[in-house]
């Protein structure tokens, strides 16, 4: 498989993502109605029609709509700061260019080369270190607010050539725009 076949594999996945974030919302919205037919049921109040639709349907449509609609414009608000606010929701601490430990040193070289050759700017650095396993990740909604984070296990773990093929891995995200889909994801998720 080359690149371009497997960019587009890539984006037909992304497509059967968001097929299925609406099949859960369909589903989602699905059992809030039954749930209040057997609701209505169980209180002896009279329904007609069925678990599919009845009397309160048009309700039960909505008022999932508009929860599920909330809760991912809250998550939006959240995730509108970038990277940043996601890294630091998650516990991530700043990595500081005045560090002295060699592991972070190395990290830090490692981006600022890749950032040089990749022609974009070095992402924010931070550490998960309570995070014994070993693992990265990029977020931004744009350049101007890319982070990279890695656990505190790939610091400890990683070799320099380990760690410049995870880096590496994580600027082809930044490179295809994969960290902004992410976040919108995330706070389409949220909703649910």
């Amino acid at each position: 498989m080359d690149f371009f076949e497997h960019q587009a594999n890539a984006r037909r996945q992304t497509g059967r993502l968001l097929v299925y974030f609406l099949a859960a919302v369909g589903f989602t919205i699905l059992a809030v109605n039954a749930c209040l037919f057997a609701l209505g049921s169980w209180m002896n109040i009279p329904m007609q029609g069925s678990a599919l639709w009845h009397a309160w349907s048009p309700q039960a449509v909505l008022g999932t709509l508009l929860v599920i609609g909330a809760g991912s414009l809250r998550e939006y608000l959240v995730l509108r700061g970038g990277g940043p606010a996601l890294a630091e929701s998650m516990g991530a601490r700043r990595l500081d260019f005045a560090t002295t430990a060699p592991a972070e040193r190395q990290f830090l070289n490692v981006v600022a080369e890749m950032a040089i050759a990749a022609g974009v700017p070095a992402p924010r650095l931070y550490v998960l270190d309570r995070e014994t396993g070993i693992n990265a990740f990029v977020a931004g909604l744009s350049l101007d607010q890319t982070v990279m984070v890695v656990t505190g296990g790939a610091l400890a773990h990683f070799d320099r050539d380990e760690l410049q093929a995870v880096v590496g891995h994580e600027f082809s995200h930044i490179l295809n725009g994969d960290m902004r889909l992410n976040v919108r994801l995330m706070a389409l998720l949220a909703g649910i």
